[in-house]
């Protein structure tokens, strides 16, 4: 199996790849597709869906060299005519290896889809050091406010879980 290939199983393994129209569309629209793959076979109307799905979702699409049966393969089913990376990483990679493949087609998508995957690990980096600098001053980690006052509120009226400092009442039904 070709590398490309491969690492289409990889990300499928990872679950970092939905596979088919409905499942990529719903990736897009929640923005979380970094990358929409097409069969080099892929119907008229499967194309023109998935410019839909990238535009909706902000992302890059692009039609492959290998066939539905190809893709499919990677993916452990019988076809795939679409898929999209939910990884930026993996989205980069893949754009990478097609792009050394035939630069003049694939490396402008594939320029465009490493410089975003690069943005992504410096913020993820960032939040990442930001957390242990709280962590090393003490600070205790961010809990949402409306969680804590209506557990707050709930011991103060004496109904709160119990163990919480709350009071407990029997069952209805049973006599103490």
């Amino acid at each position: 199996m070709d590398n490309t290939l491969h690492l289409v199983g990889i990300a499928k393994k990872a679950r970092r790849v939905e596979v088919g129209e409905e499942p990529v569309g719903a990736a897009a629209r929640a923005r979380q597709a970094r990358l929409i793959v097409l069969a080099r076979d892929a119907a008229d109307n499967t194309c023109r869906r998935a410019a839909h799905f990238a535009e909706a979702g902000a992302c890059p699409v692009v039609q492959c060299p290998y066939s539905k049966e190809e893709l499919g393969g990677a993916v452990g089913r019988t076809s795939c005519a679409m898929l999209a990376f939910t990884d930026a990483g993996l989205a980069a990679s893949f754009m990478g290896k097609l792009s050394a493949r035939d630069a003049e087609r694939y490396g402008e998508t594939a320029e465009a889809v490493s410089a975003k995957a690069a943005r992504m690990l410096q913020r993820q980096r960032e939040q990442r050091r930001h957390e242990q600098k709280l962590q090393k001053a003490g600070a205790k980690p961010w809990v949402a406010p409306a969680s804590c006052g209506a557990e707050r509120r709930l011991a103060q009226r004496g109904r709160g879980a119990p163990g919480k400092g709350g009071k407990t009442y029997p069952k209805p039904g049973k006599q103490s």
